[in-house]
């Protein structure tokens, strides 16, 4: 039986490269993938999916407004899809969602959704909080943070390394913009 899935983590965790990985293990089995990306994070190209280790692949971008399942029933129709892959889940909104899982449902397609839980106030995506109560299976990609123990939370930074407080939630940024921390030291970082 397909499932829906969501791993989920903070920044830094290896989400893309786990992602790009699973679509080869499925098209070395000889099935076809679809990879899917948010076209609001354009930070590899438009329409590319790239790892902090060097890994990338050509994806489909789409828009909040999408339906993405028309798009995938009309592309399954074309070519037999055995997996459908999203990489920064969670730019979803909640009707993408739901179309996802009636994509599993109605089809029997597992799809794979990799993205984080929350923002730099560590508040929930509205992606996120629809994968987390729509998901058929949760599963946590580990990090760590600077101490050693478990990230699970995402500071915001400035050019010069000073925590950011107030903003949009959304602000397409890696390795220069976010920090990954355990919540101990996220509070102590938005505390000073």
């Amino acid at each position: 039986m397909a499932k829906l899935y969501f791993y989920y983590s903070a920044m830094n965790a290896g989400k893309s490269t786990v992602l790009l990985q699973s679509s080869h293990n499925y098209q070395e089995r000889g099935m076809k993938t679809l990879l899917l990306t948010p076209a609001i994070d354009a930070r590899a190209g438009r329409g590319r999916i790239a790892s902090r280790i060097g890994l990338s692949k050509n994806a489909t971008p789409f828009q909040p407004e999408d339906d993405l399942f028309t798009c995938i029933h009309g592309i399954h129709q074309s070519k037999t899809l055995g997996c459908v892959l999203i990489d920064e889940a969670q730019f979803l909104t909640r009707a993408q969602v739901e179309q996802l899982a009636q994509i599993t449902d109605d089809f029997g397609i597992p799809v794979l959704c990799y993205g984080l839980r929350t923002d730099f106030k560590g508040n929930l995506f509205p992606g996120s909080a629809a994968l987390l109560g729509w998901a058929d299976n949760l599963i946590e990609l580990k990090t760590i943070c600077h101490c050693g123990r478990k990230a699970t939370m995402n500071l915001r930074t400035d050019a010069h390394g000073k925590p950011i407080r107030e903003g949009k939630q959304i602000e397409i940024g890696g390795n220069e913009r976010y920090v990954a921390m355990c919540r101990k030291h996220f509070v102590q970082a938005m505390s000073k």
